[in-house]
């Protein structure tokens, strides 16, 4: 018998500032405390979400105009006072509660059970640190502000003020958002598979959705591990992989799972499937596969523009015809157990999704596979936009997504996911 364990994190902390939507931007946390918070990446909701470019913050600046800067610093502001002080005090009352259960709990009686309380005890401390955090940046806006109009409405200062807001919503919709991911898995790293369709230019298009990703992470202030890439003649790639060692990276990129379609004409279009399975960091799952269920095969992998072979593991899971592969390893055993890690992943989740408890109980008819779920549609002909199938979006800039800007759509699925088990 099988059992999952708990893949070691690598977890790379960027300083890249991330590039946000005009209404939702924000600039790296420059205090400590939130620095240590921001294991939730950013994310905002769709509802407030408007497009924007913002690698030229100046460009930003003045198509805002000097009173849209000073309205959006106020809305900000109205925001957190109305939303701040009753989430700290909500957080402020759940640490000191969890603070009496360790006094009161005698930690060396259960090793296990006492790391499990004292690490929801450093997240609840985070959060609230977080939030403490924003009513000095509230205060930063107002007082930036007040000292603009006093100085005959300064432009550089209101540009600081604005500044200091998005911090501020960047503070709200992370927690907001936070409290909507309750999969139960959503807390988990990401494990992001793309492969390539069959028409053409689909493994051109398959490395264009391998930059998207690689760029949302660094956004995030998290770089995207790219652990398995197989490339084709064409400059494109056949197949990547990529791991997410965050928290909740799973819960944020969950909904991307399904076909992504790039059209570039009436009669020319390329797809590509993104398969997000968790990455278990931290947690074990109690899984037990019976070993004669299993087809394990093994392999050498050329790789084309090495001229050289590599190591490769495929399993398939007999009873459900799931299969998965990984030859990012420097050998078969490293491989093997990466691949069991994903298998038992994919069908935890299949099994939650079919609300079964147990794998052997899963419906093999019922399992939907990624090729038959539409995702997004990329669109550069007649005009260049991109819609989102699961939700109705659409951003009028391509290129804007493609620069790894997903929070919109993203947001709007987590928002969608309260009211429906569909996705």
């Amino acid at each position: 018998m099988l059992s999952m364990a708990a893949e070691p994190a690598f977890v790379r902390k960027s300083t890249a500032s991330a590039t946000l939507l005009t209404s939702k931007c924000s600039k790296q946390f420059k205090r400590k405390t939130c620095s240590s918070y921001i294991q939730l990446p950013l994310l905002y909701s769709a509802a407030r979400a408007s497009y924007s470019i913002d690698d030229d913050k100046n460009k930003v600046y003045k198509q805002l105009g000097l009173f849209a800067l000073k309205r959006k610093i106020e809305e900000a502001v109205l925001r957190a006072e109305m939303l701040a002080p009753a989430a700290l005090e909500r957080e402020e009352a759940k640490r000191n509660k969890q603070e009496e259960m360790i006094r009161a709990y005698d930690l060396w009686d259960d090793p296990a059970k006492s790391d499990v309380i004292l690490a929801k005890l450093a997240d609840s401390a985070k959060i609230v640190d977080a939030l403490k955090d924003l009513t000095y940046k509230v205060e930063e806006a107002k007082l930036i502000t007040q000292l603009a109009e006093i100085d005959a409405i300064n432009y550089g200062l209101f540009k600081q003020a604005y500044s200091a807001s998005l911090d501020v919503s960047k503070i709200l919709d992370q927690y907001e958002m936070s409290k909507l991911l309750k999969g139960p898995y959503d807390i988990e790293g990401a494990c992001v598979v793309i492969k390539a369709g069959s028409e053409a230019h689909s493994e051109i298009w398959a490395s264009q959705l391998l930059r998207m990703y690689t760029k949302w992470g660094k956004k995030q202030g998290r770089k995207g591990r790219v652990v398995d890439k197989r490339r084709s003649m064409n400059g494109g790639i056949k197949s990547a992989t990529i791991e997410f060692e965050f928290k909740y990276a799973y819960g944020y990129l969950s909904g991307e799972r399904g076909v992504h379609f790039m059209i570039r004409g009436l009669n020319e279009s390329s797809s590509a499937s993104v398969d997000v399975v968790p990455l278990f960091l931290e947690n074990s799952y109690n899984l037990q596969i019976d070993e004669t269920d299993l087809n394990i095969t093994s392999s050498s992998m050329l790789e084309e523009e090495h001229s050289r072979t590599r190591p490769s593991v495929c399993i398939q899971h007999i009873p459900t015809g799931i299969s998965v592969q990984s030859a990012g390893e420097r050998n078969q055993f490293s491989n093997r157990i990466k691949a069991l890690n994903r298998l038992m992943a994919k069908l935890l989740v299949i099994a939650w999704e079919q609300g079964v408890s147990d794998v052997s109980d899963i419906d093999r008819e019922a399992i939907v596979d990624v090729w038959q779920r539409e995702t997004r549609k990329y669109k550069s002909q007649p005009h260049k936009l991109v819609e989102d199938l699961k939700t109705g979006i659409q951003l009028p800039g391509l290129n804007y997504v493609l620069d790894g800007n997903l929070e919109p759509f993203i947001g709007a699925l987590i928002i969608l996911r309260q009211s429906t088990d569909k996705f």
